[in-house]
């Protein structure tokens, strides 16, 4: 078979750290072993039926069945900003100031091409969500990692960042509640923040995936909510974790009209929007009641509980996580975070992620998903500590 030679950018993208770990994975359950994966971020539960049955509905509208058009329906930037006043407190122009996008895995990456050129700087957490870089990678660009650790309460330090980076950076990729940390912010951070991209002209973008999931009744908030946000950055918006929505691949960007016109613009050319019938859903999704979204928060922090108290109960003391579905969990002296998790799977059979995947800051981590019944992690908390 002839082998047609790749563009340079292919050679560039950072490895897909992951498939290694589910290829290991795979291997365990393929040998019959009962494997409890706490290592995936994809969430366990169905969509609500309601959004299901509105997908339905739209399935059947001929007027669906045609192209939509090229930057979405206009229901669906409109629920959008009607979501973000009702939630947040936050005025968005739905035509101006919401794009529509494939999934929020899509806007980031998009992101990238829009601004950066080669020889460009990006910031970019560390630990931090791996799509960021291939955005970066594929823009020719390089980065400048901020590191989140826990003595900072996993927000990056800005008064650590050299100068001559920050006249340099031109974008800064920021994500609260944090994966894989777990960290949320504060409102005093993203003051912080909207200070110094504007001391620097530096486009922020908050990766607001995790935006629905806070726990002890504290609220994530969004970035947008600071005064100055909209002048200095966008908000990246998914409906994958809020409503379970995952596959769907729908999620939009919110925030500065310039930036918003960029995502448009750029999305003219790849794509014609998402089929009507998603976006019909994704709207009933934000319209719709929110007693789905406040009975998974509810899930996730008997989740949390559980796992985390059994843990703590059986001598290994960990920090309860204040947002997102994630635990952020100390690897014991002796070993990398590779070692730590392949020795869980070997040992225990429980699949956890490790750090190192996320950044050279999470080396000293292991990730673990709440995506599973209280009761199977309760099991993995008794196989793990059995361990020590």
């Amino acid at each position: 078979m002839k082998r047609f030679e790749q563009a340079e950018v292919m050679g560039k993208l950072p490895e897909q750290f992951f498939a290694k770990l589910v290829k290991k994975v795979s291997h365990y359950v393929e040998q019959g072993y009962d494997v409890i994966n706490l290592g995936q971020g994809n969430p366990d539960r169905p969509t609500p039926q309601h959004i299901v049955e509105a997908l339905k509905e739209g399935a059947e509208r001929p007027d669906f069945h045609k192209y939509s058009p090229f930057r979405g329906h206009g229901f669906l930037k409109q629920a959008a900003a009607d979501f973000y006043q009702r939630e947040y407190g936050v005025t968005l122009d739905p035509d101006k100031e919401v794009a529509i996008l494939f999934g929020g895995k899509v806007g980031l990456v998009e992101l990238s091409q829009c601004y950066l050129n080669p020889g460009d700087v990006a910031l970019v957490p560390d630990p931090g969500y791996p799509d960021y870089w291939s955005g970066v990678a594929m823009a020719g660009a390089s980065m400048e990692t901020m590191p989140l650790r826990k003595e900072n309460e996993f927000l990056p330090k800005y008064d650590d960042l050299h100068e001559t980076v920050l006249n340099k950076a031109k974008l800064m990729f920021l994500n609260y509640p944090n994966n894989p940390t777990a960290g949320v912010a504060t409102e005093s951070f993203f003051k912080e923040t909207v200070e110094l991209a504007n001391k620097h002209d530096i486009l922020v973008c908050h990766d607001f995936a995790y935006g629905a999931i806070g726990f002890e009744g504290q609220k994530p908030i969004s970035f947008l909510q600071t005064e100055g946000a909209k002048d200095v950055g966008i908000e990246i918006y998914t409906l994958s974790k809020t409503y379970n929505m995952a596959g769907w691949r729908v999620g939009f960007a919110v925030g500065n009209e310039s930036v918003i016109e960029s995502i448009n613009l750029l999305q003219d050319h790849f794509y014609v929007s998402l089929f009507g019938a998603v976006q019909h859903a994704a709207a009933e999704a934000l319209n719709g009641s929110q007693q789905c979204v406040d009975e998974l928060v509810d899930t996730y922090e008997r989740r949390r509980n559980a796992f985390i108290g059994r843990l703590n109960e059986n001598g290994w003391n960990v920090e309860s996580p204040k947002g997102s579905f994630f635990c952020w969990l100390p690897v014991p002296e002796g070993y990398t975070s590779e070692t730590f998790a392949d020795y869980l799977l070997e040992k225990a059979h429980v699949v956890v992620a490790p750090g190192i995947g996320f950044g050279s800051e999470g080396d000293r981590y292991v990730r673990a998903g709440l995506l599973t019944s209280e009761e199977r992690l309760i099991e993995a908390a008794d196989r793990i500590t059995k361990l020590f």
